[in-house]
């Protein structure tokens, strides 16, 4: 693999000669013997032929040709192949913080088409250009109602992601925040500062949600179920995770987070926010705006410590939504929702109860055995699902399952 050993000796020479050194070894003088790595034990090297056929072979130990019925937060979704191809290109790999405007337009306005497509999605006026995950769009927006309301006591639904029920309390015990779990809304919620509900829930049900007359509400949602159910519209600020759009599972991540929120509320919107406007020859032109962010004021006034977004995942969601468009995302999303109530039919018929009412894609079953339920249905190539508890079984389904996927499931549950 030399070919990607770019420095001869000569250049090497040349570079130790002009900082002063005689050796690379001279380098490491100040760090002690006995704290070095005097000898790598590595095997023989490879040609990179040889590496790529070494790589192959351990590869196929990996048992990999699983279907899998898992979600709870992430899905096995359809991915256009164009999108890794566009998003890996090196103009949108190697960027950075898009702090120069006249060099970075390309990364502003994908910035922009982002927020502009969650703002349809979502019901909202404004939306950011993502920050780093779901969970951390919550706590965020959590956060974000305490500044608007100035109180410091928050309602949170017991039926929310549970990871993202853990980074909420995280960050309001760090920040003095009284958090109140409930399962559903009674009483004054006047003393709170917000309440917050997922809408479809942690357990795949969907709900109808009236807004609390005195206090704001913040609902985090499934945006592919977007394209199905009606938007959150009522809500003051609406966060999710952006993973469902174009997003492979990728062992847990990178994803993405957003919030968006009515126009009101726009100074106290954590992350960055991309605007568009012209330049001096009347062309468009993009830019970030509305600068709240630690980096770029009083350190007191910024309205969170996130001083980054996902950029490269906003773009990949981007790039997805403009592939599938209107029709095609629709469909995605009612093929999901097609092949779960098939599942669910088809476990109902061996008298596999499903404890929700309505649903978008995903689940909930009642078997006599949860763990061992799974374990038949893993023998099978089958990831069954999430344990809820003992007997009870979180099941999703994409518009990658199929028919036969379906009958297998039934056959070996």
């Amino acid at each position: 693999m030399k070919n990607f050993l770019v420095h001869n000796d000569e250049v090497k020479n040349e570079m130790l000669k002009s900082i002063g050194v005689s050796s690379i070894e001279d380098l490491f003088k100040q760090i002690p013997i006995q704290a070095r790595m005097v000898k790598m034990d590595l095997e023989p090297a490879l040609s990179e032929m040889e590496v790529q056929k070494r790589i192959k072979s351990l590869a196929k130990k990996d048992n990999t040709d699983f279907t899998t019925f898992l979600g709870a937060g992430v899905y096995n979704k359809f991915i256009p192949a164009c999108i890794s191809q566009v998003a890996n290109r090196f103009e949108f790999l190697t960027a950075y913080t898009p702090y120069q405007p006249e060099i970075s337009q390309g990364t502003l306005q994908v910035m922009y088409e982002f927020q502009t497509m969650i703002c349809r999605l979502t019901g909202m006026d404004v939306s950011n250009a993502t920050v780093y995950d779901g969970a951390t769009a919550c706590a965020e927006a959590i956060l974000m109602a305490v500044r608007i309301s100035k109180k410091n006591k928050v309602l949170v639904s017991n039926k929310l992601n549970p990871e993202y029920i853990n980074v909420i309390k995280t960050y309001c015990w760090a920040g003095n925040i009284e958090v109140r779990m409930f399962d559903e809304i009674a009483g004054n919620t006047s003393d709170y500062a917000c309440v917050m509900v997922q809408n479809p829930d942690f357990y795949g049900e969907i709900t109808n949600i009236d807004h609390p007359p005195d206090t704001l509400l913040i609902v985090c949602t499934n945006v592919s179920a977007l394209a199905l159910i009606e938007p959150p519209v009522d809500a003051d600020i609406v966060v999710g995770d952006i993973q469902t759009l174009g997003l492979s599972m990728s062992f847990g991540g990178p994803y993405a987070g957003f919030i968006a929120c009515k126009e009101k509320y726009l100074r106290q919107i954590p992350g960055r926010l991309a605007g568009r406007t012209v330049d001096t020859d009347g062309n468009p032109a993009y830019c970030l705006t509305i600068q709240t962010r630690e980096q770029h004021i009083k350190r007191e006034k910024a309205t969170s410590n996130i001083c980054s977004n996902q950029a490269l995942m906003g773009l990949c969601a981007t790039l997805y939504l403009t592939v599938m468009g209107e029709k095609g995302f629709r469909q995605a999303s009612y093929l999901s929702a097609k092949m779960a109530h098939k599942l669910s039919e088809k476990l109902a018929a061996k008298g596999i109860k499903t404890l929700n009412k309505q649903f978008f894609n995903e689940f909930v079953i009642e078997v006599q055995d949860a763990d061992k339920t799974l374990e038949k249905l893993k023998e099978n190539k089958i990831i069954g699902g999430l344990k809820l508890d003992n007997n009870k079984i979180l099941v999703a389904a994409t518009e990658m399952i199929t028919d036969e996927d379906i009958n297998n499931y039934a056959a070996c549950i």
